[in-house]
């Protein structure tokens, strides 16, 4: 009888340890219950957090997509030379440029949040000088703010993101920032045709202010406070971010576990970065940063609707399908990132890439020779889509993917850095570049960039990882020791 009480006593002490999670708020001991993991279902702070960080990508896509449409009122009411308003709509990858120079370092010093806020305020005020521009100088200035701002914030997010987000998950919430992207690209293109260029510049101001108020109400990034030796903060920003019925004690002992490695380690510098243990990383972020602006992304945003007109289509009607095809095939992104896994849908982005730009060539072929002239606008409008609906699918989120993933936490800074200044200095290329490739023979441009997504193709399959399901300690743990 005896016996049979203390059975039925540790019976009832073991379901009470399993269905009750004590949190000692006042010291840095969590007790948590082993009903649920870590890597979990969506809370409603994870939820609000990415939502935070991605009205900042929303900000960037309509800052991108913000020349297009008003064009020629700009030029109309300013009187602008086609000179002077290609400098105005470079300026935005300058900025983002010399933003990208100090992202790393900024997130590092004071933190994902203080970034995204210095961005959107930077940003703000770079809408305000052009909304309220009376002429070219402060109309350039504008742009060059706005795209310094973007330059932190590209960053920012999806570091942010990845950091904040179980490995089931964190697949779908860097392609987020494609999503918005992709929507706020959208907005402008559709908000240009009926309202006037400086009332439109006044929305773009919208989402920075927010993600401006939305950043008083998130946690700060739990691996950067473990980083900085914020216990109480990191295990309280963790215990939020994963609900409070969530066993956190597994994640938050590999993070710790992995930081204090880290700190072993001595500081990093910029040549530090080409070490032989940090060189596959370093390959295939830069490589795959370079192979996804070479491959036309920018251009064709930029130069759609001249494309359109070159080929024979409808500009308004080739620019509206390319601007609304974008935001479904992000959500199919999202959705299929952390279910299909990053090689093959990467992989598939690419080729359909591929697939669009040789179409397109294809098109520009056939009014060369005056072939099928019925027909050929079809193949641009019919290759143009299909890059538009597949690039966003992969491609347009798998190098700020791989950056926040597979970059360790002690070079993250620097080498992120580097690897935002190099996707600013190709897209800045591109987008100069591109129109002067269109004037020398529209079907050889659109072949050289099949040939750079082939590329890329046989880039993922032989040097990307694949990282779904994996932390992000795992990930940088096994990357590092592949050379060594």
């Amino acid at each position: 009888m005896m016996h049979t009480a203390e059975n039925k006593g540790e019976e009832d002490a073991m379901a009470v340890t399993s269905h009750l999670l004590v949190v000692d708020r006042e010291g840095d001991n969590i007790v948590c219950s082993s009903r649920r993991r870590s890597d979990s279902s969506i809370t409603a702070a994870l939820a609000f957090s990415a939502f935070a960080a991605a009205c900042g990508s929303f900000a960037y896509g309509c800052a991108a997509g913000y020349s297009s449409p008003v064009e020629d009122e700009i030029m109309s009411d300013l009187g602008l030379s086609t000179a002077d308003f290609s400098l105005f709509g470079s300026l935005l990858t300058v900025g983002g440029l010399l933003g990208s120079l100090f992202s790393g370092k900024l997130t590092d010093c004071i933190g994902r949040r203080g970034t995204l806020g210095l961005s959107e305020m930077i940003s703000s005020s770079g809408w305000i000088l052009i909304a309220f521009s009376q002429g070219v100088w402060s109309l350039d200035l504008g742009r060059l703010l706005l795209g310094v701002g973007d330059g932190l914030v590209m960053y920012a997010i999806p570091v942010y993101l990845a950091e904040i987000t179980p490995r089931n998950l964190r697949g779908g919430s860097a392609l987020l920032v494609q999503l918005t992207i992709c929507c706020g690209v959208s907005t402008m293109y559709f908000a240009g045709n009926v309202i006037t260029w400086r009332i439109l510049a006044l929305i773009g101001i919208l989402p920075c202010l927010v993600q401006l108020l939305c950043l008083f109400f998130i946690p700060e990034s739990p691996r950067y406070l473990a980083n900085k030796g914020r216990e109480r903060e990191f295990k309280l920003a963790l215990l939020r971010l994963r609900g409070e019925n969530v066993n956190i004690s597994q994640e938050a002992s590999d993070i710790k576990e992995y930081i204090q490695t880290l700190h072993q380690i001595p500081t990093v510098n910029f040549s530090d970065l080409f070490q032989r243990k940090y060189s596959y990383a370093l390959t295939v972020v830069l490589g795959m940063m370079a192979l996804a602006q070479f491959g036309g992304a920018t251009g064709i945003l930029f130069y759609a609707s001249e494309i359109f007109e070159s080929a024979g289509c409808s500009t308004k009607v080739g620019s509206t399908a390319m601007a609304i095809i974008q935001v479904p095939a992000s959500v199919a992104g999202v959705v299929l990132m952390d279910r299909a896994g990053r090689r093959p849908l990467s992989m598939f982005s690419a080729s359909g890439m591929c697939l669009g730009c040789i179409l397109t060539a294809l098109s520009f072929l056939l009014k060369e020779h005056q072939k099928l002239k019925e027909y050929s606008p079809y193949f641009a409008l019919i290759g143009i889509l299909g890059y538009s609906a597949t690039c966003p699918v992969g491609i347009g989120g798998l190098p700020l993917l791989l950056m926040s993933e597979m970059l360790p936490i002690n070079i993250k800074g620097l080498a992120g850095s580097l690897a935002m200044a190099i996707n600013w200095s190709t897209s800045w290329m591109v987008s100069y570049a591109f129109n002067f490739m269109l004037d020398w023979s529209s079907s050889g441009a659109f072949l050289i960039l099949a040939g750079v997504n082939a590329l890329m193709v046989l880039f993922i399959a032989k040097l990307v990882p694949e990282t779904k399901g994996r932390t992000l300690e795992e990930i940088q743990e096994s990357v590092t020791r592949i050379l060594n």
